[in-house]
C-alpha cells in the first residue's frame, strides 16, 4: 500500500474545503458500474450520460461498484462486456473523468466482487470458500488471495469485496458455499489469510470483508433474515473472524442485511462502532450491503431517517442506496448529522489517500494504470494456485472396500452419469463471470482425456442396461449448482428472484429440504439395482446435502464442493490415483434433512433426541478418509503458560509419498474451533517424522487436521 504518513494533514485540509454536498458525494456509491461506461462508436470507451449526471451532482464520486462485473445479473458477457485487455483503459478513463468533475481532483474507489476470484471477464477463479476450507491450508490461501489481488490491482481496482465472515450454521441457506465452514477458529484463520494475502502483497488492494455479522445464523436458513442469537453466541461464533481480520489489518467491512436480536446490522451502533471500532481498534471504512440502508426505511419511518440511522451506527459508504443521498438535507437540519458526515468522510478520504487517490500524492488520478503484462502474470499465478486448492479440497467420505483409487490400466469401460457429468458451470459456484471458451472442462471431458484407451459412456438421465453392460465402474456426478442463467429473474441487489432456471444453491436460493435435488437419490438406487459393477459417487455441491442414500447404495463417495475451473481434472486425478484426497469436512454432514441445523459445537448433542432420527449425523465435522494409513505414536505434551507443545512421531508405511497430512490437538473448551499443528510434514516411504503443535494463538491454524474441541456427534477423525 502507498505511504500514509501525511494522510491526516491532506485529509483535514480537504474536509475544510469540501462543501456539504461534496462530502455526502464521497459517502455514496449509487451507480451500477457496468451502466457507467459504454463503448464509443469512434473507438474506445466513454462515460454514459448516467455516470456524468452523477459526477456532476456531487462534484466527484465516492466509489463506483462493478465496472468490470460480468454475469447474468449485470447482463454483461463476452459479447458486450469489458475484456481483460481493456480494463486498464477503462479504469484510467473513469479516474480521469471523476477527477476532472470535481474541484479537488479526488479519485474514485473502484470496487469489485472477488469472493473467489474477480467477477469479470477473464477473471481467474478459485474454488469457493467451503471447498477451500476443506483443505485446511491458510498458507496456500494466502498465496492465492495475493494472486487474485494482483489481478485486481493490475486492473486499476481498489476495493475487493470478499466473502469471509459468514459461518455455516444452517445448510438450508443458499450462500453456504461462501462460508469457511462451521468452525470459528478455522474460519478466522482463513479470513486472516485472505486479508494478509490481498493487502500485504506487492500487488495489493484493500479488502472489504462481508458480511458483518451473523448472517449465517439467519432463522431457517432464510437469506438476510433475523439472527436470533444472544451476545455470547455472537462473540463466540461470529466475531472471531472479525477480530482476526482487524488484527491482519483489514481496511473495510460490509455491514450485513440481517438483524441481530431485532437490530439491523446497518443500524447497529454497538456492533459497528462499539465492537468494531472502540473494542477492536478498526480504523477503516464500513460499507453497507447493497440497498441495505434503504431497507431501514420501514424501521426508521422515512428514507432520510434510515440514512441517519446507518450513518450514526457507523456506516461510511452506501451501496446503490437512494436514502444516503439525502444526508445533505439531514445535515442542514441537525449539526450532529454534519459531524457524523465529517467523520465518515474523513475515513473514506483517508483510505483514498492510502490508495493514492488524492491530489498531491505520488500515485494520484491519471497515473498509468498497471501494465497488461502484470495482469497476465497474476492470472497465471492465480490459475496455478486454483488447481492446487482444488486438489486438496477433495474429501473422501466412503471407501469401505478400498475401491478407490481406480487403476486406469484395468478400465475398459466407464459409465458416467448424473446431473453434473457434463456441466462445467456446476464446478464454479455463485458470483462468477462467463468463462472463456475451453478454459475449463467437464468431468466427462477430463475422464476421456485421462482414459484415452477406455470406452466412456455418458448417457443422459438413468443409464440403460445396455449402457451398463460390461462396465468396470459407474461414476455418478451428483450434487447441485449455483449457475445463473441470463434469462433468470433477479432482485435489485443481484439475488435470485423467483424460481431459478438452473440454480439449486447460491444467493437467494434457500432450500427447505437439503436432500439432493432433482430426484438424485432415485437415480442412485436405480443405478445400484441395475449395475453389476461398483458404483462411485462424486458430490459437487455448495452446501451440505443429505448423503445417506448415496452412502448406502455406492461403493465410494468423494465430496468435491465447488472446486473451481480445475475441478474436473482434480476429481479425475483423485479417482484414478493421480493425487490423494486429503481434505476434511469443514461442516457436519446431516443424516436426515429434518434434523438440520446440527453442528459439532452445539452446546448439546442432537444424538438420541429425535425418536425418528436418533443418529442425526452422517459424517462429523473434520471427517475425511485416506487411501493409505499414516501411523503415529510416542505422543508427548508439555504445557508452558498458555501454550501446549506437542510432539508425535509420524510414519508413512506405504510405498508412496504422501503430502499434506497434519497432526492435531484437542483443547478442552467447547468453542473456538480446532488447535493448530505447526508446519507441513512431507512424509516419505517408511520414514518417521517428529511433529510439534501448539495451542491456538493468533496467526496459527491447523492447516489440515480437524480435531474439534467438543465433538458430541461422533468420534474424532483419524489423525493422519
Amino acid at each position: 500500500m502507498p505511504n500514509t504518513e501525511h494522510a491526516p494533514a491532506a485529509v483535514e485540509r480537504l474536509l475544510t474545503e469540501l462543501t456539504p454536498r461534496e462530502k455526502v458525494g464521497q459517502l455514496n456509491q449509487r451507480l451500477y458500474g457496468w451502466q457507467a461506461v459504454e463503448r464509443d462508436p469512434r473507438g474506445g470507451f466513454r462515460l454514459t450520460r448516467r455516470a456524468r449526471t452523477e459526477i456532476d451532482r456531487w462534484g466527484g464520486l465516492g466509489a463506483l461498484y462493478g465496472v468490470f462485473r460480468a454475469d447474468a445479473w449485470s447482463g454483461r458477457s463476452w459479447h458486450d462486456g469489458i475484456r481483460p485487455e481493456e480494463r486498464a483503459e477503462v479504469a484510467a478513463l473513469v479516474q480521469e473523468e471523476v477527477a476532472r468533475g470535481g474541484r479537488h481532483r479526488i479519485g474514485v474507489l473502484l470496487s469489485e466482487e472477488a469472493p473467489h476470484g474477480h467477477q469479470a471477464l477473464g477473471g481467474t477463479l478459485l474454488p469457493t470458500n467451503l471447498a477451500v476450507a476443506a483443505g485446511w491450508d491458510p498458507a496456500l490461501l494466502t498465496e492465492a488471495a495475493a494472486a487474485v489481488a494482483a489481478e485486481l490491482a493490475a486492473s486499476g481496482v481498489h476495493l475487493a469485496l470478499v466473502s469471509a465472515l459468514d459461518l455455516l450454521r444452517d445448510p438450508r441457506w443458499g450462500r453456504a458455499e461462501e462460508c469457511f465452514g462451521e468452525d470459528p477458529l478455522l474460519a478466522a484463520e482463513l479470513t486472516r489469510a485472505v486479508v494478509t494475502g490481498m493487502q500485504d502483497g506487492p500487488g495489493s488492494v484493500a479488502v472489504v470483508l462481508k458480511h458483518l455479522a451473523g448472517q449465517g445464523e439467519a432463522v431457517g436458513g432464510r437469506n438476510g433474515q433475523s439472527a436470533v442469537i444472544g451476545p455470547r453466541d455472537l462473540r463466540e461464533l461470529h466475531l472471531p473472524s472479525v477480530r482476526a481480520a482487524v488484527e491482519a489489518g483489514a481496511l473495510g467491512f460490509m455491514a450485513a442485511y440481517n438483524d441481530i436480536d431485532g437490530v439491523p446490522c446497518c443500524a447497529n451502533r454497538d456492533l459497528l462502532t462499539g465492537f468494531l471500532r472502540a473494542e477492536c481498534g478498526f480504523d477503516g471504512i464500513v460499507m453497507a450491503d447493497g440497498r441495505a440502508v434503504d431497507r431501514l426505511t420501514a424501521m426508521a419511518g422515512s428514507p432520510e431517517a434510515a440514512a441517519v440511522a446507518a450513518l450514526d451506527a457507523g456506516v461510511d459508504l452506501s451501496l446503490w442506496d437512494e436514502s444516503f443521498a439525502l444526508l445533505e438535507t439531514a445535515a442542514a437540519q441537525d449539526p450532529r448529522v454534519a459531524e457524523l458526515i465529517d467523520a465518515a468522510c474523513r475515513r473514506v478520504l483517508t483510505l483514498k489517500h492510502r490508495l493514492g487517490l488524492l491530489l498531491g500524492t505520488d500515485t494520484g488520478p491519471g497515473r498509468p494504470v498497471p501494465y497488461r503484462e502484470r495482469l497476465t502474470l497474476a492470472a497465471r499465478t492465480t490459475d496455478r494456485l486454483s488447481g492446487r486448492l482444488a486438489r486438496q479440497s477433495l474429501v473422501l467420505l466412503h471407501n469401505p472396500d478400498q475401491l478407490l483409487p481406480l487403476t486406469p490400466q484395468s478400465l475398459t469401460k466407464v459409465v458416467l452419469a448424473g446431473p453434473n457429468a457434463h456441466d462445467v458451470t456446476a464446478m464454479l459456484g455463485d458470483y462468477v463471470p462467463p468463462l472463456p471458451a475451453s478454459s475449463a472442462v467437464s468431468l466427462e471431458h477430463a475422464l476421456r482425456r485421462a482414459l484415452p484407451h477406455a470406452e466412456i459412456v455418458c448417457p443422459p438421465g438413468l443409464p440403460s442396461r445396455t449402457d451398463l453392460g460390461g462396465a468396470d465402474v459407474v461414476i455418478l456426478a451428483l450434487g447441485g449448482t449455483s449457475h445463473r442463467a441470463y434469462d433468470d429473474a433477479f432482485a435489485d441487489n443481484g439475488a435470485a428472484a423467483g424460481p431459478a432456471a438452473v440454480a439449486t444453491a447460491g444467493e437467494g436460493v434457500d432450500l427447505a429440504d437439503v436432500s439432493l435435488p432433482g430426484g438424485q437419490n432415485d437415480l442412485v438406487t436405480a443405478v445400484r439395482a441395475r449395475s453389476a459393477c461398483p458404483v462411485v459417487a462424486v458430490v459437487i455441491a455448495g452446501r451440505p446435502h443429505v448423503l445417506t442414500t448415496v452412502t448406502e447404495h455406492t461403493d465410494a463417495v468423494l465430496w468435491a464442493g465447488y472446486p473451481g475451473p480445475h475441478g474436473a481434472d482434480a476429481i479425475t486425478g483423485a479417482l484414478l490415483g493421480g493425487c490423494e484426497p486429503v481434505g476434511l469436512l469443514p461442516f457436519t454432514a446431516p443424516r436426515h434433512s429434518g434434523t438440520v441445523p446440527v453442528r459439532y459445537n452445539d452446546r448439546h448433542s442432537a444424538a438420541d433426541v429425535y425418536r425418528d432420527a436418533p443418529d442425526p449425523v452422517l459424517f462429523p465435522f473434520g471427517y475425511g478418509l485416506r487411501y493409505g494409513t499414516i501411523a503415529f505414536d510416542h505422543l508427548t505434551a508439555a504445557v508452558t503458560g498458555r501454550s501446549v507443545h506437542v510432539e508425535v512421531v509420524v510414519t508413512n508405511p506405504a510405498a508412496t509419498e504422501v503430502r499434506g497430512h497434519r497432526a492435531a490437538v484437542r483443547p478442552p473448551h467447547r468453542r473456538g474451533g480446532t488447535a493448530p499443528a505447526t508446519g507441513t510434514p512431507r512424509l516419505s516411504t517408511g520414514s518417521p517424522h517428529r511433529r510439534a503443535a501448539a495451542s491456538p494463538s493468533p496467526g496459527t491454524c491447523p492447516s489440515r487436521a480437524a480435531s474439534p474441541r467438543a465433538r458430541p456427534h461422533g468420534p474424532a477423525p483419524t489423525c493422519t
